[in-house]
């Protein structure tokens, strides 16, 4: 289970070196496409999730969610670009509160999307709760929004509000309003402006160093743009470039390691997925090395692990698990035809998949009986029996909230960190084929199971830490990692009893 992202985490770094001039030419006008069509992509959209989608109405009834579709569709009355269209489909899609069904630009905007990213709002904001706290300017020598800034308003809306509006464009699974504070937070810029727009300039209250509130007027910025009066800043490449072994060793470092602590006698894993491969063999390792220098406290931080493969969350909860531990009280389909097959890509092997892996039972629904019945053991060599620490937040999602939900109420096992983004009780995934509407071509993922984890965990929110740790803006401004801070506090405390 593999969840998308709806823009990836990243922060520009603007760096002190002589300055070189860089053209850029405007883009185009997005085009716009005939009204008729963009209703008959919006009247498919909804027939293809009413024969196939396994849990439209966990949240909403189904008369509610006719009417939103109706709405939507009857809104249409005049032609619409591409951004247009998505906002408007998104809105609907967001109420389903599947944080598997999502909905992205097409292809061909994709391959193009890069050069409609400015002019653009020219701070990078972290959200949560009703705060929005400065990560980084864009806006050259800026001396007002620094690091860990406190946002008030944005022309004259309240953080509440913006936040409000931007949150009916994501989806999520049930309430679980932390996965969207995190996605807004990886891009605010970019949500703003598919959003609200650009505005000439923006009228920004913030708190001041002395505590008070103070208003500052700010403009769109565009650093690749060449006015013959403005130039950018091009960072000067350092040394040689890496060779294909150290990327590859770079992008394996980023997605999982293990570092050893010996001073807290502790082991700190990162994973920040539970995709791509060579995951058992790093499992094995690591706990072969837990276990030969004789570590009794394990972290792993999920903060960012969106999901994966079910096989390696499986596999890492046999490492810590104390008890057999099944998938789902219930994993279910309620249909493995696909009468709009050639919308859904791939289509086939999922229709494979499901026919010859799957069973219709009395029910009427299609059950994954593999994952309902099969109970799975701990591993007995290398199995690690300390104190356990999971670190988790709003991108903890899918595979990685299953492995969250079997580890939580285990004697040796703490969660810290913040509410998951996945759904406790269960969530919509394990098969996720695309659906490419035709006119538009913005793609909309299709989950096709439906997943209870169990039956008897509270259903609407994702998996609660056990010690919370929200954000700090004094954190932010500091630049500590205060979850990890906190964590080393706690190992400390233990260790002088």
């Amino acid at each position: 289970m593999k969840i998308v992202r709806h823009f990836i985490y990243g922060i520009a770094i603007f760096i002190s070196v002589p300055f070189i001039s860089i053209a850029q030419k405007i883009p185009p006008p997005l085009p716009k496409i005939a009204p008729d069509l963009l209703r008959q992509d919006f009247s498919l959209l909804q027939k293809i999730l009413e024969a196939n989608h396994p849990s439209l109405y966990w949240y909403v009834s189904k008369q509610e969610l006719d009417s939103s579709f109706q709405n939507g569709i009857n809104s249409i009355t005049d032609s619409l670009d591409e951004w247009q269209f998505k906002n408007r489909v998104a809105s609907v899609i967001s109420q389903i509160r599947c944080g598997h069904t999502t909905v992205r630009f097409s292809k061909a905007y994709s391959k193009k999307a890069a050069q409609y990213r400015y002019p653009q709002f020219p701070l990078l904001l972290k959200a949560w709760g009703d705060s929005l706290v400065v990560l980084n300017s864009a806006i050259p020598r800026d001396s007002i929004f620094k690091r860990g800034a406190i946002i008030t308003s944005i022309n004259g809306r309240t953080n509440r509000q913006i936040l409000d509006t931007l949150f009916q464009f994501i989806s999520t699974d049930g309430y679980s309003d932390n996965y969207k504070n995190q996605v807004v937070s990886g891009n605010f810029p970019a949500w703003y402006k598919t959003i609200f727009g650009l505005d000439s300039s923006y009228q920004i209250k913030y708190i001041n160093p002395k505590g008070d509130e103070s208003i500052a007027v700010v403009k769109n910025v565009n650093p690749l743009l060449d006015t013959g009066k403005r130039q950018i800043r091009i960072p000067v490449l350092a040394a040689k470039k890496p060779t294909r072994k150290e990327l590859r060793k770079a992008a394996l470092l980023a997605k999982r390691s293990l570092t050893i602590d010996t001073a807290l006698h502790t082991a700190f894993m990162n994973l920040s997925t539970f995709g791509g491969s060579g995951l058992r063999s790093f499992f094995r390792r690591s706990f072969k090395k837990i276990q030969e220098q004789n570590i009794p406290n394990l972290v792993i931080d999920l903060r960012t692990n969106g999901g994966g493969k079910v096989s390696n969350s499986i596999l890492l909860t046999k490492y810590l698990a104390d008890h057999p531990f099944k998938v789902g009280d219930s994993v279910v389909a309620i249909s493995r035809k696909f009468a709009y097959g050639r919308y859904i890509h791939p289509s086939l092997i999922y229709w494979l998949a499901m026919n010859f892996g799957a069973h219709k039972m009395e029910d009427g629904l299609i059950h994954f009986r593999y994952f309902e019945k099969k109970y799975f053991q701990p591993k007995e060599k290398l199995h690690f029996n300390g104190s356990i620490y999971l670190v988790e937040g709003g991108y903890s999602f899918s595979a990685t909230t299953m492995f969250l939900s079997q580890m939580k109420g285990q004697s040796n096992v703490k969660i810290l960190g913040e509410e998951s983004g996945g759904g406790y009780y269960g969530n919509s995934a394990m098969h996720i084929p695309n659906i490419i509407l035709p006119n538009s071509g913005l793609q909309i993922s299709l989950p096709m199971y439906k997943l209870v984890i169990n039956a008897q965990h509270p259903k609407g929110h994702g998996v609660m830490p056990d010690i919370p740790i929200p954000p700090s803006s004094e954190a932010i401004k500091k630049g500590i990692d205060l979850k990890m801070v906190i964590i080393k506090e706690l190992l400390q405390h233990k260790a002088t009893g």
